[in-house]
């Protein structure tokens, strides 16, 4: 009897074993798997902070990229002047602030009278709000505009003032290349006397800027415009050619081609009498003279001082000009008009 016994109690040691090798198995397997979730738990604990590190690398990235164009995109704007930069005081304080006693000085500069006047008895020129207006027409490429306009802003400031003036150069692939200036391009102009109008028709690389309106193309047609610089004095006065030579604003006046002076420099001497001085200066009391014409004398503390009477009286010999102004020469061989682009 002992025999199956025992047979039967080695069956059920042996049921035993099994049954705890299945359950050391299943706590393995257990053990595994929870292993593997406890791995899946934690990888998107550090996923979002991973994610998010990239996300701010690629944004910095990105930002970067947008401000080094940015800035490449405005050192091209500088450079080719179509918004310019802003002018620094002392240079627009010695522009538009000229001592009068010199202005007296110097009078005429020497420089020939570069009016032109209206044929027939034109209508008085009124601007936008109604005072005689002075109208400019020209283009930031041009050298010879580029000229012009230090006497236009040393004249005009004697009745009003500029605002947003910046510096710009002329064209470097034209005649006296890079010739410093200022722009009237998104300027401003205040005046108790007179309305200022510009217009620069064409940036620095003689794509158009500005359109004429259709009462400023009028005038352009009246006159029959060809080229710059244009200058409208309430219609009693015309400048349709460069005032004066250009190649005073260079490093050597009898070289077109040498290097041109700064801003800086340019307005340096405007305090003192000299040969950039009396040009500058010169046709700033012409235009200071025939804008008197048009307000009456208006304001007296400028249209009474010297040597404005006296220019004013000079006026009256003023040439009458032809419609259709071509390319002309004045006295000194350099060429006083730009043509436009057609």
């Amino acid at each position: 009897m002992a025999k199956p016994k025992t047979r039967g109690g080695s069956a059920a040691k042996r049921r035993e074993q099994q049954r705890q090798q299945r359950q050391d198995r299943m706590s393995s397997a257990q053990s595994q798997t929870a292993k593997r979730t406890d791995r899946k738990r934690a990888a998107p604990k550090r996923s979002p902070w991973l994610l998010i590190g990239g996300t701010i690398v690629l944004i910095a990235v990105i930002v970067g990229f947008f401000i080094f164009l940015s800035n490449q995109s405005n050192s091209n704007s500088n450079t080719n002047g179509q918004n310019g930069t802003p002018v620094d005081t002392t240079t627009l304080q010695r522009v538009t602030n000229v001592n009068p006693a010199l202005l007296s000085q110097i009078g005429t500069g020497g420089v020939s009278n570069p009016f032109k006047l209206p044929p027939g008895s034109p209508a008085l020129l009124t601007g936008p709000k109604g005072k005689p207006e002075v109208f400019f027409y020209g283009a930031e490429w041009c050298p010879l505009c580029a000229a012009e306009r230090w006497s236009i802003i040393a004249a005009l400031s004697r009745f009003g003032t500029f605002h947003n003036l910046k510096e710009i150069a002329s064209s470097s692939t034209d005649s006296y290349p890079n010739t410093s200036t200022f722009t009237f391009y998104q300027s401003s102009y205040t005046s108790s006397y007179i309305d200022f109008v510009p217009v620069e028709n064409g940036d620095t690389q003689r794509n158009t800027l500005q359109t004429p309106t259709a009462g400023e193309q009028q005038i352009l047609t009246q006159y029959n415009v060809t080229g710059y610089p244009f200058m409208d004095i309430g219609n009693r006065y015309l400048i349709t050619a460069a005032s004066y030579d250009p190649a005073v604003l260079r490093t050597n006046p009898n070289d077109p081609s040498s290097d041109p002076l700064t801003q800086q420099q340019i307005a340096n001497q405007l305090s003192t009498e000299n040969t950039i001085s009396k040009n500058v200066l010169g046709v700033a009391n012409y235009l200071t003279a025939a804008i008197c014409k048009t307000t009456n004398g208006q304001p007296g503390n400028v249209c009474n001082s010297a040597p404005i009477p006296s220019i004013e009286q000079s006026l009256s010999s003023t040439p009458v000009g032809m419609n259709g102004m071509q390319i002309g020469l004045v006295p000194n061989g350099f060429d006083a008009l730009v043509r436009r682009p057609d």
